[in-house]
C-alpha cells in the first residue's frame, strides 16, 4: 500500500464493481479528475457509502496505485441532499456532474471547474434561483473555464467595443452592427452560418456571466424573454463546439416536451423573444 494522500472534491460517478465494491469519479482540487475504488461501499453500514454517490463532496482520503486511487477514508461535509426532493433538479444537477467529467482531465488544475460545480449545485438546492437560469450560467462559465467560451467584449471584425449587435456562432463571438449586418440573420433565428441577432440585456447577461467571479455568479435574474434567447444561443453554440451528448440532459428534453404536450402551453412568436434594451436583466442580489 502507498502513502495516503487526502483529496478535496465531488463524486461525479459511481458504478458497482463486484458484490460490495464501487468505482467513483472525483472532481478533486489536488489531481483533478481521478478514478477510485470504494471498497466495501456498498456494504450495509460501511462508513464508505457516502463516498459511493454521486454529489457527496468532501475529503477523501485515498492511497494511490499504478492505474486508479482506493479511498480508505471519506469525510463528506455536504451531501446536496435537497436535490433528491425534487427530480427536475435532481437532473440538472447530473447534467452538471456529466459536463464536468466532460471536461476535467487527470493531474490538471481544475479548482475553478471544482468551484463552479460546488456553487452551481448550491443555487439548484435554493429555491430562489430558476433551474433554467443556473443551467445557462453553469453552461457558459464551463466553456470559458476549458478555452471554449465566446468572445462577447468586441467585434470579431473590427474589434469595437461598442454597438455590439450579433452573435455568429462559428467565429466564436460578437459581432457590431455594421459587420454582424452583412453577414444576415434574422432575431431569434440562425442563418446558414448560425448568426443571432443580440438583445441588448442578453449580451449584457453574457459579458456578466464570463467576466464575473464565480462566487458572485448568481447574484442576478432574467426574464422570460432574454432567459429564453440567451438559451437558444447556448444551444446552437454548444451544438457547434461540444461532441458530446449528455444523458440526464436528454431526460430533462423529454420531460420538457411531455409536460408541454400535456399542458400545452402557448408558444412565443420569435418577435415576442426580443426584449426591449436594458429591460430584460434584473440587478437583483439574492
Amino acid at each position: 500500500m502507498g502513502q495516503t494522500i487526502v483529496l478535496t472534491g465531488i463524486v461525479l460517478s459511481a458504478i458497482p464493481v463486484g458484490e460490495y465494491d464501487r468505482r467513483i469519479t472525483l472532481l478533486t482540487k489536488e489531481r483533478g479528475k481521478v478514478a477510485a475504488f470504494a471498497r466495501g461501499a456498498r456494504r450495509p453500514g460501511s462508513q464508505l457509502m457516502a463516498a459511493g454517490s454521486p454529489f457527496s463532496f468532501g475529503q477523501f482520503e485515498a492511497y494511490e496505485g499504478r492505474s486508479s486511487y482506493t479511498v480508505v477514508k471519506a469525510d463528506i461535509s455536504h451531501y446536496f441532499q435537497k436535490l433528491a426532493a425534487d427530480l427536475d433538479r435532481a437532473y440538472f444537477g447530473f447534467y452538471f456532474l456529466e459536463m464536468a467529467d466532460y471536461y476535467a482531465r487527470e493531474n490538471a488544475d481544475e479548482i475553478h471547474m471544482l468551484k463552479l460545480l460546488y456553487r452551481s449545485l448550491q443555487a439548484l438546492e435554493s429555491q430562489k434561483f430558476d433551474c433554467r437560469l443556473v443551467r445557462r450560467v453553469f453552461e457558459l462559465k464551463a466553456m470559458a473555464i476549458n478555452g471554449e467560451g465566446p468572445n462577447v467584449f468586441s467585434c470579431l471584425e473590427c474589434g469595437s467595443e461598442q454597438g455590439l449587435q450579433w452573435f455568429r456562432v462559428e467565429s466564436g463571438g460578437t459581432l457590431c452592427a455594421s459587420c454582424g449586418g452583412r453577414a444576415g440573420g434574422a432575431p431569434g433565428k440562425t442563418n446558414g452560418r448560425g448568426t443571432f441577432e443580440l438583445g441588448e440585456s442578453v449580451l449584457y447577461a453574457m459579458q456578466f456571466i464570463l467576466s464575473a467571479r464565480i462566487e458572485k455568479l448568481y447574484s442576478f435574474a432574467l426574464t422570460e424573454p432574454v432567459l429564453e434567447s440567451l438559451g437558444q444561443i447556448l444551444d446552437v453554440y454548444m451544438g457547434h463546439y461540444l461532441d458530446r451528448k449528455f444523458h440526464a440532459l436528454e431526460v430533462l428534453k423529454e420531460n420538457e416536451g411531455f409536460a408541454a404536450s400535456v399542458i400545452n402551453y402557448p408558444r412565443k412568436s420569435n418577435q415576442q423573444l426580443q426584449s426591449k434594451p436594458g429591460k430584460g436583466i434584473i440587478s437583483k442580489v439574492l
